[in-house]
């Protein structure tokens, strides 16, 4: 497969069933096949434990670093920590952020729970004010909320918290021009990149950001319980949440581990969560992520928009909104019903014909991926219609 050639549809790659359409990899990434394959024969590995060795400890973490920090154009892979979840890079990130009364937290409405309540908590503790930008109503909600967003920002602004992606409805973020906001206040931006790393280009040279946080469960394709994080300068020299025998100086030298070493090994390594050197979830996201790499997220991102462009069009005739292409992922979005359609029986009709979405708030959240075809958004929209009439 060439590198810049349009991708067909890769069904194949997964083991999806063959009636499902499903439409909601915002929820739960399928595992590809070879992340499958990857899981059986390191489950065989882990049955028989002489067959690991003490350099194993090491060279699949470094291969995820690798990985990922070519996903998001990051020149160093020592910047990535390997994490168990997005509530754990949050609250690395918190921990070496000083914030203090008089200052503000800068975070998005509706925003992912376990982003939300991590700054809840550290604007109780520290006093400083928690700015929740609500997303507006009416026409342009993507650039009308961005421009709350750079608004909300002051020379008292300590933290910007944002996705790159929300969550529940698709809004895109312009991380670029909100960076720069955030760094002439000399606030710190934290980007929640769950629901965009993988499926819609990142690159941390241009963005920026300070730190940026991803499951790996979603869109990076990988098993449940990994995630990656990506710190930059600012936390160079912060204080990890535990600490970790393997995040050490010469730790790779097991007979010299009753040697106590207080300097942790070279940038966010320090970050890594216990027994990240996990022997049967490791090689899976491995193969993950390579299929990413191999597909390349613009091209996933250019798929995903071919295959939506005339089935939403469809269904804004019908009167059904969503947000213009320019403030939204085309593998996330929210389809808002009119007003004479009741969303309840939608959702019951979808089920009913095997198509997989999310609701999420007022909107419907449909989420693709390069596994869908035609034929998974054409019974989309005939619901669609049906519910319509």
């Amino acid at each position: 497969m060439r590198g810049n050639e349009p991708l067909a549809c890769q069904r194949d790659a997964f083991s999806l069933p063959s009636d499902l359409h499903y439409l909601n990899c915002a929820y739960l990434g399928p595992l590809p096949r070879v992340s499958q394959e990857a899981g059986v024969a390191a489950v065989a590995r882990k049955a028989n434990p002489a067959t690991i060795r003490p350099e194993d400890f090491f060279a699949e973490s470094n291969v995820v670093r690798q990985l990922f920090a070519e996903l998001i154009n990051a020149r160093d892979p020592n910047r990535v920590a390997l994490i168990p979840a997005v509530s754990y890079g949050a609250a690395t990130v918190a921990r070496n952020t000083p914030v203090a009364q008089g200052q503000n937290i800068v975070v998005v409405g509706e925003d992912f729970p376990s982003d939300m309540y991590t700054w809840r908590r550290v604007a109780r503790q520290s006093g400083a004010a928690l700015r929740v930008v609500s997303p507006p109503t009416g026409e342009g909600l993507g650039g009308n909320w961005n421009s709350r967003v750079l608004d909300s920002i002051d020379r008292n602004t300590a933290v910007v918290s944002l996705p790159h992606v929300h969550w529940a409805d698709g809004t895109k973020f312009d991380l670029v021009t909100i960076g720069r906001s955030a760094r002439e206040a000399g606030a710190a931006l934290v980007v929640d990149g769950t629901q965009s790393v993988g499926a819609l280009p990142f690159d941390v040279e241009e963005i920026q950001p300070d730190a940026l946080i991803c499951a790996g469960y979603k869109w990076l394709l990988g098993p449940y319980s990994t995630g990656l994080a990506y710190f930059g300068p600012r936390y160079d020299h912060g204080e990890p949440i535990e600490e970790n025998w393997i995040t050490r100086k010469g730790s790779d030298d097991f007979q010299r581990l009753v040697d106590y070493e207080d300097e942790y090994a070279p940038g966010a390594i320090r970050y890594d969560a216990g027994e990240r050197s996990n022997f049967i979830l490791l090689p899976m996201l491995i193969a993950a992520l390579r299929l990413i790499l191999s597909l390349k997220p613009a091209r996933i991102q250019e798929y995903c928009r071919r295959l939506t462009e005339a089935p939403l069009e469809r269904a804004r005739e019908l009167g059904f909104a969503i947000e213009d292409s320019r403030w939204r992922g085309a593998h996330l979005f929210g389809v808002r019903a009119p007003a004479h359609v009741d969303l309840a029986q939608l959702s019951q009709a979808l089920q009913g014909r095997k198509i997989a979405v999310s609701l999420r708030g007022s909107a419907l959240r449909v989420s693709p991926n390069v596994y869908n075809d035609e034929d998974d958004l054409n019974m989309l929209v005939q619901v669609f219609e049906e519910q319509s009439q």
